[in-house]
C-alpha cells in the first residue's frame, strides 16, 4: 500500500503542485531536498485509534516525507499525542527524529499537498481507494479521529454512516461496523492562533479516544 501511494500520479493538478512546491522551496528550507510526492500514513499497524486528516502540507509534510511532519499542525498534534500516552515524544520535525507511535495511526483524506490546501472533489474521490485500503489493514481500529470537516465528509461517507450527524467538535457518529468517528476541529494555524482550538479542547478529544477504545 505504502508502495502504491508513493508512487501514484493519477492527478495531473496535485502532481504539478506538488513537484512545482519541491522545486520552488520555501527560503528557510532551501537546502533541504522535498520530498515532493504523496505521504503515507504513519503509526503503530496494531492502533486502536485512527487519525485522519485532510492533506499533506506544502512545507511540512511534502518536504519531509511523513505526515503531519515539520508544520504547526504536527506540533500541535504530536504533542497532544504525547500527553495523551500515543506518542514517545512531542515533537515531529523530520522523518527520522525518532517519533514512535504506540495504539495510534495517523493518515490523510487526500495524500498529496494540493494547492491552497483545497483538493477537489475529484481528487478526493480518486484517493479514496488508498484510505479505504488502509483502514481495512488497520484492522484493530475502533476509534477514527478526524480532524476537520473535510475529512469527517470523508470518512464518515466510506464507514457507511447514515443519516449523518452533523460535524462539530467532540460530535461522535457510530459506523455500521461499529467503529466511532469522533470529530476535532483541525489544528490548523488559523484555528489555534484564534483559539477556535485549544490545548484542553484538542485533549479532551483524545481522552474521548482511549476512554471510548478501552472500554470496549
Amino acid at each position: 500500500l505504502t508502495q502504491d501511494i508513493v508512487h501514484c500520479r493519477l492527478c495531473p493538478r496535485l502532481v504539478a503542485w506538488r513537484e512545482q512546491v519541491a522545486r520552488d522551496r520555501r527560503a528557510s528550507f532551501a537546502d533541504q531536498e522535498y520530498w515532493g510526492r504523496p505521504v503515507p500514513g504513519f503509526g503503530d499497524p496494531d492502533a486502536r485509534i485512527a487519525v485522519v486528516g485532510l492533506a499533506p502540507a506544502a512545507h511540512g509534510a511534502n518536504r519531509t516525507g511523513r505526515v503531519f511532519t515539520g508544520d504547526r499542525s504536527g506540533d500541535w498534534l504530536f504533542a497532544a499525542m504525547f500527553r495523551a500516552g500515543l506518542a514517545n515524544q512531542p515533537t515531529s520535525v523530520s522523518a527520522g527524529d525518532g517519533l514512535e507511535l504506540h495504539d495510534a495511526y495517523v493518515t490523510a483524506a487526500v495524500r498529496c499537498a494540493p494547492p491552497q490546501n483545497k483538493p477537489t472533489p475529484q481528487e478526493r474521490t480518486t484517493c479514496l481507494p488508498f484510505l479505504r485500503r488502509e483502514l481495512a489493514l488497520l484492522g484493530d481500529v475502533r476509534v477514527v479521529l478526524v480532524l476537520g470537516q473535510f475529512a469527517y465528509q470523508v470518512v464518515a461517507g466510506e464507514l457507511g454512516i447514515r443519516p449523518r450527524p452533523r460535524f462539530g467538535h467532540g460530535a461522535e457518529a457510530l459506523a455500521p461496523d461499529g467503529r466511532v468517528v469522533l470529530c476535532s476541529y483541525h489544528p490548523s494555524q488559523q484555528n489555534t492562533f484564534t483559539g477556535t482550538l485549544t490545548e484542553p479542547m484538542f485533549d479532551a478529544v483524545f481522552a474521548r479516544a482511549l476512554a471510548l477504545v478501552n472500554a470496549g
